[in-house]
């Protein structure tokens, strides 16, 4: 492919997003110009399935449950009222217990400080040794 042609397919496929500071330069990557066409039933049927699934549609049928981990940062997503007042209700309590950490009403039966913790059900990857380096103040923050 020659300059001018390298120069008509980046401004073509450069994906500015000025809301969140973001810039995506795809044009170098190796597809058709006829693969957006050919995915577009592929991604309409994904945009449906992920608005099912926002709006409460058993998404493990085995355990015949909803997934709706987005709902716990932002709460008034879940698809009912008392889902909603749950996760609040929660995220408030468990605030409530923090900050009593922190104050020292909330302490050890010797009396002295806290120095263990266990973490159970963070998942995924690296996202449960980060929370807890996040929580601890023991990882640089990110630029």
């Amino acid at each position: 492919m020659d300059n001018a042609m390298l120069w008509e397919r980046y401004k073509k496929y450069l994906c500015e997003c000025p809301s969140i500071n973001m810039t995506i330069d795809i044009s170098r990557m190796n597809f058709s110009e006829d693969y957006f066409a050919r995915m577009e039933p592929a991604i309409q049927k994904a945009y449906d399935a992920m608005d099912a699934l926002e709006s409460g549609a058993i998404a493990n049928p085995d355990e015949d449950r909803m997934v709706g981990h987005y709902w716990l940062r932002t709460p008034n997503l879940a698809p009912k009222p008392e889902i909603c007042r749950q996760i609040e209700d929660t995220l408030l309590a468990i605030k409530s217990f923090s900050q009593s950490l922190h104050a020292g009403t909330v302490r050890p039966q010797n009396g002295e400080r806290f120095t263990r913790l266990l973490s159970i059900g963070i998942g995924g990857s690296a996202l449960g040794p980060q929370f807890i380096a996040d929580a601890l103040g023991m990882r640089p923050p990110t630029k």
